[in-house]
C-alpha cells in the first residue's frame, strides 16, 4: 500500500471523530450551505496536516515545544470553544454580516481549534506506527502521506457536509437562533470535556 493510500486511511479514521470542528461544520451548513462546511472542515483539514508533518517526518523540536507546553495550548482552545459557544448561545436571529460570514472567518476559527490540540501529534504517530510507519521519512514518501491525510480528513468533511445539507433541504425551513442555543450548548459542553480531561492530568 502506497504512503498516499495509507495517509488517506489515516485521515478518514482521524476525522470521524468530529469534535467541535464537526460541531461548527454542522452549524455553518444548516445555517448558511455546504460550501460554508467545507470551507470549515478545510481549517480542520490544514491544521491536521501540520501535526501530521510533525510525525512524518520527525520533527523532534517542535514535537518538544507542543509536549512542554501542551496544557497551556490545549487550555487556549478549550477557551476559544466556549467563547464560540456562548456567542452563539447569546446570538439573535438576524441577517448574517459579511464579516460574520466570511468564508476566511470560518476557515480560521476551526483552523485555530484544531491546532490548539498538541495530543493530535501522538494519535498520529500511534497511527503511523499502526500502520508500519516510522519517522524521519524523506520528502516524496512524507509529502505523500501528509497529503493523503488531507484527502482523508476532508473526503470526511465533505461527507459530513453533504449529508447535513441533504437534511436541510428535507427538514425545510430552520430556526436559526434555537439551533444557536443547540450548537451554542454543545460547543460549551466540548469546551467543558477539555477543562475537565486537563484538570485530571494536572491533578
Amino acid at each position: 500500500m502506497t504512503f498516499f493510500l495509507q495517509g488517506i486511511l489515516i485521515g478518514l479514521l482521524f476525522g470521524v471523530p468530529a469534535g467541535a470542528v464537526g460541531a461548527l461544520t454542522v452549524h455553518r451548513t444548516l445555517k448558511k450551505d455546504i460550501r460554508a462546511g467545507l470551507v470549515t472542515g478545510l481549517g480542520s483539514s490544514v491544521a491536521d496536516c501540520f501535526y501530521a508533518c510533525i510525525g512524518a517526518f520527525g520533527l523532534t523540536m517542535i514535537s518538544d515545544f507542543l509536549s512542554e507546553y501542551e496544557n497551556p495550548i490545549t487550555f487556549a482552545g478549550g477557551c476559544l470553544i466556549i467563547v464560540m459557544g456562548i456567542c452563539l448561545l447569546f446570538k439573535k436571529e438576524k441577517a448574517v454580516s459579511d464579516k460574520e460570514d466570511s468564508g476566511l472567518r470560518m476557515f480560521f476559527t476551526s483552523f485555530a481549534v484544531g491546532i490548539t490540540n498538541p495530543a493530535a501529534v501522538l494519535t498520529f504517530l500511534f497511527a503511523f506506527s499502526w500502520f508500519g510507519i516510522s519517522g524521519n521519512l524523506g520528502i516524496k514518501e512524507g509529502s505523500l502521506l501528509v497529503f493523503g491525510v488531507f484527502v482523508g480528513t476532508y473526503i470526511w468533511w465533505g461527507i459530513l457536509s453533504s449529508m447535513t445539507a441533504l437534511l436541510k433541504r428535507r427538514a425545510g425551513n430552520v430556526q436559526i437562533e434555537k439551533m444557536n442555543r443547540i450548537f451554542g450548548t454543545i460547543l460549551v459542553g466540548f469546551g467543558m470535556i477539555i477543562f475537565s480531561r486537563l484538570a485530571a492530568d494536572i491533578l
